[in-house]
């Protein structure tokens, strides 16, 4: 090849990787960078420890050194050295924590509006840096997605992929044999596992047996239309790997029926039914330290089964204004979500068709019960996780996060404990605490820097920040995640929230789209 065509490739590449470098949403990565003097918070349990020096080489931790105490100055000679072309990212008074871990989540949707660009921007502002899809638009849309994350073509946190059960299969799966021939087709394709929501008991065990002998991992919305014959207690013997929300547990629980107590004119393509029932389901279950209810958690740890509770996308159900009147829906929910979450008798979770004090009174219930069981699970040494399952329900994508860590704070974690469902719990799910999930050498650089302590107050992880009143009688916002750093890669989360605010602004001024209440009209 001629020497100065070389030479204009050559330049045109550098100019390429500078360009993105110099990007205002990331930077990086780099042959070596050094976080200086944060206080880590790690997420295998540990208390803080400050002042650390944490060395990255390209995606790789490297090093993790204590170098000093607090109070005392620190003696610059005994710190890691910075190499020629390196970056130093100046961390003194702020919290380094690992990457957050999302094992519930829906890359947007088409009835939502919500595109994946928009979708993953939330994410990472919010410091999630690995989602599990449980079930999406189709495999191969997901794996795409997951080849470009991987690649870091995209902004976007890494992605595990749960491909819905049936899904893309020419004919209904009603035998052991389609089952098994299904799963095995979904492995050669490259999903990561399976999400299922019901099918016959035969097919639903050579199912999660034939996914189990390919090594696949599994998860699981026990849906209330083949409940009655498969709860968790089937789902965790057959092979299952985590269960979402709750529903299937409650049902495990039953001692003097088999089935929920339905009214007699119920329907489950009611919204409003649906969900109003579900809210009076734990009433039905065996009460806390009832030896049913020991019983069945013990089987459930001793098959080292995941509790993936989703709080957050239930709450709603127990104070719908409060999840309607979020503050962060003006300036980042985009017109095409806020259509969907009305009430409605066609979209998904928008079953405000009257609700009212009863069905947030049982909803109120029902939590204690449910975070009770979730809690005590954790205490016997059960693994509880973090999803969100944003994207119905009032709950935004990245926003849901921070208020899932808070419910499980509610719970009764405390909140080292919060941290390590959110990172190290994840990653033991998903087979990857090899990877992330802990901040130790060797794994990838997967970080969340922010400048307040979210041991103290969860509210500072909310990219709306938390409200504070400073000694001078001003009332002020602080935090909201500051870096979210992705193998190697600094990203802005503050500019990520612009980029997302300037896509909702275009959006409404598209539409002429005003964002009001239901029901209100003028």
């Amino acid at each position: 090849m001629h020497k100065s065509i070389i030479t204009f490739i050559c330049g045109v590449l550098f100019f390429s990787a500078f360009a993105k470098a110099q990007s205002p949403l990331q930077e990086g990565p780099f042959n070596q960078l050094i976080i200086r003097g944060v206080t880590l918070i790690n997420g295998n349990g540990a208390p803080p420890i400050s002042p650390v020096d944490i060395v990255v080489e390209g995606n790789k931790i490297t090093e993790i050194k204590v170098v000093g105490y607090p109070g005392v100055a620190i003696n610059e000679a005994k710190r890691p050295k910075l190499r020629a072309g390196g970056k130093e990212l100046d961390a003194n008074g702020m919290y380094l924590l690992p990457g957050f871990v999302d094992c519930h989540v829906h890359i947007g949707g088409e009835a939502q509006g919500a595109d994946p660009d928009y979708v993953f921007k939330l994410w990472m502002a919010h410091g999630v840096t690995t989602v599990r899809e449980v079930s999406g638009r189709s495999r191969d849309f997901t794996l795409d997605l997951k080849k470009k994350s991987k690649n870091n073509s995209i902004i976007a946190p890494r992605i595990i992929s749960h491909t819905g059960f049936g899904q893309g299969s020419k004919e209904t799966i009603t035998t052991a044999q389609q089952a098994r021939a299904w799963v095995q087709n979904n492995s050669k394709n490259g999903s990561d596992g399976i999400k299922f929501f019901g099918a016959p008991p035969e097919v639903m065990q050579a199912a999660l047996e034939e996914n189990k002998k390919l090594g696949l991992t599994s998860s699981m919305h026990h849906a209330q239309m083949s409940v009655a014959r498969w709860n968790v207690l089937n789902s965790a013997r057959a092979g299952l790997t985590s269960m979402e929300h709750w529903y299937g547990l409650p049902e495990a629980l039953f001692e003097n029926t088999t089935v929920q107590n339905y009214p007699l004119d119920y329907n489950y393509n009611n919204e409003q039914h649906r969900f109003g029932e579900a809210g009076r389901l734990w009433a039905q279950a065996a009460k806390p330290g009832s030896e049913k209810w020991n019983t069945v958690m013990e089987e459930l740890i001793a098959l080292d089964f995941t509790l993936d509770p989703t709080f957050n996308i239930y709450e709603a159900s127990r104070d719908l204004m409060r999840a309607r009147r979020a503050e962060w829906h003006e300036d980042y929910t985009l017109p095409s979500l806020w259509r969907f979450y009305q009430p409605s008798k066609i979209s998904h979770g928008s079953y405000w068709h009257f609700w009212g004090t009863e069905e947030e009174v049982h909803w109120k219930n029902n939590y204690r019960m449910w975070m009770a069981f979730v809690n005590e699970y954790k205490n016997r040494g059960g693994r509880v996780t973090v999803g969100t399952d944003s994207g119905f329900i009032f709950q935004l994508y990245g926003f849901a996060y921070p208020r899932e860590l808070e419910l499980l704070r509610e719970a009764g974690f405390h909140p080292l404990e919060v941290i390590r469902a959110a990172t190290l719990n994840g990653a033991e799910l998903l087979n990857m605490d090899d990877q992330v999930g802990s901040v130790e050498v060797n794994k990838l650089a997967d970080f969340v820097i922010v400048e307040e302590n979210p041991l103290q107050n969860l509210k500072v992880l909310y990219g709306t920040g938390a409200i504070k009143l400073t000694d001078d009688n001003e009332v002020v916002r602080v935090g909201g995640v500051k870096y979210t750093i992705k193998d190697g890669i600094i990203y802005d989360a503050k500019e990520l929230l612009r980029d997302v605010k300037s896509q909702v602004d275009k959006a409404k001024k598209e539409e002429n789209f005003t964002l009001k209440q239901p029901g209100v009209n003028d």
